[in-house]
């Protein structure tokens, strides 16, 4: 049996720092006048300060550290390279990230900080061994493949992520859930023994769903603070090396249809949100003869807050989709017998977030309030708008 509680207090201890830690760096990050500036594309009206993405990487090391001193996980880091090699690639990926913020470097630049962060976990051996692909068997990666792979899969996630990052709390909601679904995914594999004990996939993603939730008072709705592209690349990374370490390391479970039939696209089943916005933004500006790295306003949550519904709510439905797709993924491995009613439920819980949260259905109440005054000014005598429009301009000033 996995150390259940050690692993709970060292994303509690993570949580607890990336909290705390917030205030002060927020504070820095103001004086330094180191912020993000209202523009066309933020919804945002004053500078919010950045300060986010150090913040939990600080915290992630004082977890990471912590962890090394517990009895039941200090086996993790005795004779391993590969959390030093995370904690190398996260520094480099942070370090991009507050480059990036400050002074908005340029995309190729960007892509080979993230090849840099990528090869500090293959020289340290924190990747994958192997790929599950449908219908063609376990394919071994050979040390010739291992950095190609690994690059493409760091700047995939790390991208993902970094896209999804335009309203307050969603990008660390989202990778909050599925940090946590993919811990509780690596824990119940450890269980069953088909995971290492000495894995450092299911710390990693537990460390990351602790710095998300500590950091996520500050950053919902509004935000008093951002992480950044410092901060949504550092997630990006530990995310990739989690999955790797989990769904590449993990083979010969049978019956486990959506966990151990294709450990590769596991990412894909639990990051879908920001995986899939990013494709369709990638497809988008390909389409639109742009460069893909060409900022634009058609993200899947600018389209919900155009379709009328506010930035809170936008955030709430894009949380319930990933935590929906997790829990789909995750039930089976505690419920054999699901796997054939998966597919079906998951229609039914779509069908029943468009019913819930289609625009149409509730139309934002300041249009309603608009459409309604237009109604009474049009249809009220002359002197009678006059009075009514002086009376609300009254309301208004009192």
């Amino acid at each position: 049996m996995p150390p259940i509680g050690d692993y709970a207090l060292i994303g509690g201890i993570a949580a607890v720092c990336s909290y705390l830690l917030t205030f002060p760096l927020q504070r820095i990050a103001a004086r330094m006048s180191f912020v993000a500036a209202p523009d066309d594309r933020r919804l945002h009206q004053q500078p919010v300060p950045y300060g986010g993405g150090l913040a939990m990487f600080l915290a992630f090391l004082a977890a990471m550290i912590v962890a090394n001193h517990v009895g039941s996980l200090n086996g993790i880091f005795q004779g391993s390279s590969e959390p030093l090699g995370v904690v190398l690639g996260a520094a480099v990926i942070l370090g991009v990230g507050l480059l990036d913020d400050a002074r908005e470097i340029s995309a190729p630049a960007k892509v080979a900080g993230q090849v840099l962060a990528a090869m500090c976990l293959v020289f340290l051996g924190a990747t994958m061994f192997w790929l599950k692909i449908p219908l063609a068997g376990t394919v071994v990666l050979s040390s010739d493949l291992t950095p190609l792979i690994t690059a493409l899969w760091v700047i995939g996630i790390t991208n993902a992520i970094n896209l999804i990052d335009g309203l307050d709390g969603l990008a660390t909601g989202i990778v909050a859930i599925a940090s946590g679904a993919l811990a509780v995914y690596g824990l119940r594999l450890v269980e069953l023994g088909a995971l290492q004990t000495t894995n450092v996939g299911p710390l990693i993603a537990v460390i990351t769903c602790g710095v998300c939730l500590g950091f996520l008072p500050h950053n919902f709705n509004p935000a008093k603070v951002f992480m950044g592209d410092a901060g949504a690349l550092f997630l990006g990374l530990l995310m990739a090396a989690a999955t790797m370490e989990i769904g590449g390391r993990t083979e010969g479970v049978s019956g486990q249809t959506y966990f151990f039939y294709a450990p590769l696209f596991l990412p894909l089943f639990i990051l879908g949100v920001p995986i899939s916005d990013m494709a369709f933004a990638y497809i988008r500006r390909v389409a639109k003869g742009t460069g893909i790295d060409t900022p634009d306003n058609d993200h899947v949550h600018h389209r919900l807050v155009r379709l009328g519904h506010g930035p809170r709510r936008t955030v709430v439905i894009l949380w319930t989709w990933t935590a929906a797709l997790s829990g789909f993924v995750l039930f089976p491995l505690f419920a054999k017998a699901s796997n054939a009613i998966i597919p079906f439920a998951a229609i039914v819980f779509g069908l029943l977030l468009f019913t819930l949260f289609r625009p149409g259905l509730r139309p934002p109440r300041r249009k309603q309030r608009k459409a309604a005054a237009a109604d009474r000014d049009a249809t009220a005598p002359v002197g009678a708008q006059a009075d009514d429009a002086g009376s609300r301009k009254e309301t208004a000033l009192n």
